[in-house]
């Protein structure tokens, strides 16, 4: 499988309250609501937006993504209302080594309400499913326990805290890392049902 196979024509994913799919133009003003607020910011590795000019260069790279069949991020769109509440994405995927790493974002409004969780778990299914993964990771921030507890939630676990890995906004972070492997996903879908 290559990246070209599912980034050629992105697939829109559905959950109860959420429909996954490609990011349009039509966007902008969601994307900069939740992009230029120093909060939401804090703990992601891209600046707070200033001006609308900031998240129309980030639509702008990821309608090129698509346009090239490259990864990209899907929008996370909240079915009640229609409005872009976040992203969700692969930010790597080696498909010669079966593995991938999720990223996400989502407006403050939308926090503690279990979105996050919901598109994640979304996005390991199709991971598993669709892409022939075998491992599925994702980091954080170390004091950002509101994305920790998503990974969790995912049924992601712990492997350990990588010192100083990334510089990030001037300062070296330390990042958490969470996993899953196909065989334990199937495996708590067994325990669930």
């Amino acid at each position: 499988m290559q990246i070209e196979d599912i980034y050629k024509d992105l697939p829109t994913l559905e959950t109860e309250r959420l429909r996954l799919r490609k990011i349009t133009s039509n966007d902008l003003e969601d994307l900069f609501k939740y992009g230029s607020d120093p909060e939401v910011t804090k703990f992601v590795t891209w600046e707070t937006h200033k001006t609308l000019s900031d998240s129309k260069a980030f639509i702008d790279f990821a309608l090129h993504q698509y346009e090239k069949n490259q990864i990209a991020p899907w929008a996370i769109e909240y079915k009640q209302n229609g409005k872009l509440i976040g992203t969700v994405d692969f930010v790597w995927w080696k498909p010669n080594h079966n593995s991938a790493e999720i990223g996400y974002v989502l407006s403050r409004e939308y926090w503690g309400k279990g979105f996050m969780t919901e598109a994640v778990k979304r996005l390991i299914t199709f991971g598993f499913e669709n892409m022939d993964l075998v491992r599925i990771q994702a980091k954080s921030f170390k004091d950002n326990i509101a994305s920790e507890r998503v990974m969790i939630k995912a049924g992601m676990v712990y492997e350990g805290t990588h010192r100083k890995e990334m510089l990030v906004k001037g300062e070296h972070q330390d990042l958490k890392t969470h996993a899953i492997l196909k065989e334990d996903f199937y495996e708590n879908e067994q325990l669930s049902k």
